[in-house]
């Protein structure tokens, strides 16, 4: 059993720190936040040391792996803390906030001998499963374009002040706690993008980066793409591939927090449409599963170092984008 620390017990780390109870591979034992006495009573009741400082979790000689869930300016930063200290470190979206960021933090782990886990929990979903599946055999023919929406409501609450809410911290509006996941579903089933446009609109919510994020993208494969994000409206999660030959589209019915069934639709040339209806599955616990593992060399981590990188490409690009009001091009190295 590998025992992790927690870094940051907002939301996300304290529903992690529950999600791994139930794992036979790796467990929350220590937590890390700045303000530990907000939390004593969470600590308690899952069994966590908990303190203020990064550097207890990091001087540990029990903990194996760092989960962290700070904000994402700090992320490049405590990626190579970790690695330098010989800890596993997986990291909350996104992993940076520019290319170079994420190449160093890649970089810095493979030269440590640390595995780098990403939280892109949606991947393990056993809709998005079938959906890779059905791409990597061919069976939707000649990919053309691909549409997906992530939209929830559950952060409306969160005060103008919180850097959810700064555009520094979370740029794009909604990309980076929810479009990011659909940009990762993208890069990992079509390749790496060589251009986007975007644009994002504030109508509802306070703060200073909007709340909604529409993307166009396309792919050196030649296929394009759309993504949208919303942050204030009724819960609404799509996925669709468009092929010559079939499209597929699924829908979740719940946030990947909660569990709840997911409905997949085939629809191939001259046949009735197939609907397949998966039960919920614990994805954030199959990628943390996953994670360790990797790091106890038992599997592969499914996430290349190329499409870690290539996702946070695609976020500064969008982030520009929004900026410029124009395309912006993607060079990917050859």
């Amino acid at each position: 059993m590998l025992n992790a620390a927690i870094v940051g017990l907002g939301w996300w780390g304290k529903t992690i720190t529950q999600r791994m109870k139930s794992s036979d591979l790796m467990r929350v034992t220590r937590a890390v936040d700045l303000f530990p006495e907000r939390h004593g009573d969470f600590a308690a009741q899952n069994g966590l040391a908990l303190s203020g400082r990064y550097e207890d979790a990091l001087e540990d000689p029990s903990i194996d792996a760092v989960i962290l869930c700070a904000p994402p300016s700090l992320h490049t930063a405590q990626v190579a803390a970790a690695a330098r200290a010989g800890k596993h470190v997986f990291c909350e979206k996104p992993l940076a906030l520019t290319r170079a960021e994420a190449e160093a933090s890649v970089a810095l782990c493979r030269a440590h001998g640390v595995q780098l886990g990403i939280g892109h929990e949606r991947r393990f979903e056993l809709a998005m499963m079938e959906v890779e599946r059905m791409v990597r055999a061919g069976e939707l023919g000649t990919i053309m374009h691909a549409e997906s929406n992530f939209s929830h409501d559950k952060l409306i609450n969160v005060p103008p002040t919180d850097w959810r809410r700064s555009a520094t911290e979370s740029p794009a509006a909604g990309m980076t706690a929810m479009g990011i996941h659909l940009s990762d579903a993208y890069v990992n089933l079509f390749g790496p993008a060589s251009e986007v446009h975007a644009m994002t609109a504030k109508r509802g919510l306070e703060g200073e980066n909007g709340d909604v994020v529409s993307v166009l993208l396309r792919f050196e494969s030649g296929a394009t793409a759309y993504l949208n994000a919303i942050l204030y409206t009724p819960l609404y999660l799509r996925f669709c591939v468009f092929g010559t030959k079939a499209w597929v589209e699924y829908r979740n019915e719940t946030h990947p927090d909660t569990p709840g069934p997911s409905t997949l639709t085939v629809q191939v040339t001259g046949q009735p449409p197939r609907v397949v209806t998966y039960d919920w599955t614990d994805s954030v616990r199959a990628n943390l599963d996953l994670f360790a593992q990797a790091i106890r060399g038992e599997a592969t981590y499914s996430f290349t170092d190329d499409q870690k990188i290539g996702n946070i490409a695609i976020l500064e690009a969008i982030v520009r984008s929004v900026a410029e009001n124009r395309p912006v091009r993607i060079e990917n190295p050859a």
